[in-house]
């Protein structure tokens, strides 16, 4: 049993971190977005 879950552990690790990249992407990318946006609509503003 524990063999068996020490094994899965091992195994799942990579996948863990590609996860996590693709959920950093997923969260940065529209963050980073918003502010570029938010930033140009306030330039339009003041000129």
């Amino acid at each position: 049993m524990t063999d068996l879950s020490t094994r899965d552990a091992a195994d799942a690790h990579p996948t863990n971190k590609g996860l996590l990249l693709v959920f950093w992407l997923y969260v940065l990318i529209p963050l980073v977005w918003g502010v570029f946006n938010t930033l140009a609509q306030a330039l339009k503003l003041f000129h």
